[in-house]
């Protein structure tokens, strides 16, 4: 079997949740089968250098404004050049560029587009390009059904055009003996009580006003102490909800970290009351590490937790149902045993970087067999025409 070529495109290599399951999947393809390459528009990060280190192809074609007639040739001319058997794109514009490329090229590649998320709040045009770029890809693959039940719905495609691939997490060593209190303590984590972290931005749908209104309605006496990872536009308006519900000595704002994952493996629960969500990867890594969640029921969330089974669910922005919630995490030390041990196995069965690269692969290989198909197909339809007599 010869070896087939693989480009993945995504417009950034800011490190986030996409770029780190193209990093995943880049380096753990088979390649005996395939030779991965990269490109991207902007951006970069050290997720390029260490892909660059494993000995894949890194391709930056720089795209200047909103249409740059150079950056399309230049595009045209890399698929031209190096006869790619598959793409595989990660954002609306790079699979618009790459079908805007494949014209000029006489034998466009075969693409494979993406479901990253909900898009809820997107335009109705930004769902006329989905459907146009979704009728033109061999596959769709998105990393979670709400995702995939999203797109079909506001694109006006079938369900089964999309296949799911859930998104991979790598393993998470644990923390050396003592560090776990160590870390509590560098935080401000009072003793004896319990500590509930957040990691993320601070934005709009992270939904973190519900997050205050459920701690202002536990008693004091029974609110756990949570600690907020991470910086963004509405911090100080978040800051200033804190004050206003009395939550100085409940809430505390760490900033941006770099070690989110050992801050999970030092809390005893994460929460995350987003008003929405696709597949997080904040969850996966909480889970992963044996960190407890409470997590609202949006999105592919219900997708990775299971109620009362690896963690806990709350109706979106029930603030009173986000109370309940925290007060029964955060007074019984069995459940969460109970969560740690049964989502860390989940996640560790499920939601592998093997089987984020196995289920991809399968969608490559049916997507190469049809292109194989139509071509032959397309081959032995062609009848030669002869003139004069026959001999």
């Amino acid at each position: 079997m010869s070896v087939k070529k693989l480009l993945v495109v995504t417009d950034e290599m800011e490190v986030g949740g996409s770029q780190r399951q193209i990093a995943y999947l880049l380096g753990g393809l088979d390649r005996s089968r395939w030779k991965p390459e990269l490109l991207f528009f902007r951006n970069e990060s050290f997720l390029v250098k260490d892909l660059r280190a494993q000995g894949i192809t890194v391709h930056h074609l720089p795209k200047n404004g909103r249409l740059d007639l150079r950056f399309v040739w230049r595009y045209a001319a890399l698929l031209r050049r190096q006869r790619y058997d598959l793409v595989h794109a990660f954002s609306l514009t790079a699979e618009l560029w790459t079908l805007i490329a494949g014209l000029l090229v006489r034998r466009p590649t075969p693409l494979v587009s993406s479901v990253r998320g909900l898009y809820l709040n997107e335009p109705e045009w930004f769902w006329r390009i989905k459907r146009f770029i979704i009728g033109r890809s061999a596959a769709v693959i998105a990393n979670a059904r709400a995702g995939a039940a999203a797109a079909a719905r506001r694109a006006g495609v079938a369900l089964a055009r999309f296949d799911v691939v859930p998104n991979g997490i790598l393993p998470i060593p644990p923390l050396p003996p003592g560090e776990r209190d160590i870390l509590r303590q560098a935080v401000g984590a009072p003793a004896g009580r319990s500590f509930g972290l957040f990691v993320g931005r601070l934005v709009m749908h992270k939904n973190l006003a519900c997050l205050m209104r459920a701690m202002a309605a536990l008693p004091p006496a029974q609110r756990p102490w949570i600690a907020l990872a991470g910086n963004g536009p509405l911090r100080g308006e978040i800051e200033a909800m804190r004050e206003a519900a009395g939550l100085a000595d409940d809430v505390r704002f760490l900033g941006e970290r770099t070690d989110a994952t050992n801050l999970m493996k030092a809390a005893d629960f994460l929460v995350l009351p987003s008003s929405y969500e696709g597949m997080s990867n904040v969850l996966m890594e909480a889970m992963t590490v044996g960190c407890p969640v409470v997590a609202s029921d949006v999105g592919g969330n219900p997708e990775l937790v299971e109620d009362g089974v690896t963690g806990l669910l709350f109706r979106n922005d029930d603030d009173g149902a986000l109370a309940a919630q925290l007060q029964r995490i955060a007074g019984d030390a069995a459940l969460r045993a109970r969560f740690s041990a049964e989502a860390a196995q989940r996640t560790r069965t499920r939601y592998s970087v093997a089987n984020l690269v196995a289920s991809t692969m399968a969608v490559y290989d049916r997507c190469l067999t049809a292109t194989s198909s139509r071509r032959t197909m397309a081959a032995s339809a062609i009848v030669p025409t002869h003139s004069g007599k026959d001999a």
